[in-house]
């Protein structure tokens, strides 16, 4: 069973919808001891970083979520549900993150030509030996919507970028846990595939 985490900040139907297509059977939940005890966990998240740190403490779900992780079980975050995995962002100034990985979140940086926030297909370039793109050919298009992006502090943890007038870590992987910046629930068959590979994580 997955479990996908409900703080009222996720964009968790189309995340249930997704696993559900692939024969999976999700439950959206904010239970500690149905996090605690599913085969693989989800965080989803849409809106602003500081927003949904403080939804996320409302409900007492940081401490779960680092136990969690903890006890081994696949863990997958999903646009601001990566953002959340690490430590700060500039988008709310002295709000702590997760710090569950070590790194901070960027606001991308205006450029001619380019729109904020980033909207649309984007190209990957994965990491040789990425789990999570298991059969996925390099640069297949996923779909992003974001106006801030993750500098990870170790780069042996990205598993994918991106360039949007910066270089923008897309996906990281470490142990059993995993995020993307994008949405695979809203990147087609690619999307469903990288899904399908995290699922078969053990």
């Amino acid at each position: 069973m997955t479990a996908i985490i409900d703080y009222d900040a996720g964009n968790l139907g189309s995340v249930e919808k997704a696993l559900h297509y692939l024969g999976d059977n999700p439950v959206i939940t904010r239970d500690r001891e149905e996090i605690l005890k599913a085969d693989r966990v989800i965080l989803p998240g849409v809106g602003a970083f500081g927003d949904a740190m403080r939804l996320l403490n409302q409900y007492g779900l940081p401490d779960t979520i680092r136990q969690a992780v903890s006890q081994g079980t696949p863990f997958l975050g999903i646009c601001l549900g990566q953002q959340l995995l690490f430590e700060e962002s500039a988008e709310s100034p002295g709000v702590k993150g997760l710090s569950i990985l070590p790194g901070r979140i960027l606001r991308i940086p205006a450029a001619p030509g380019l729109k904020i926030p980033h909207m649309g297909w984007n190209s990957l370039d994965i990491a040789p030996g990425a789990r999570l793109f298991q059969g996925i050919p390099q640069g297949a298009y996923v779909y992003f919507v974001h106006s801030y992006y993750l500098e990870a502090e170790d780069e042996a943890v990205v598993a994918a970028r991106t360039e949007y007038g910066v270089s923008i870590h897309a996906a990281v992987e470490r142990g059993n846990v995993f995020a993307c910046q994008f949405h695979p629930e809203k990147s087609g068959s690619t999307g469903l595939a990288i899904l399908k590979n995290f699922l078969s994580i053990r």
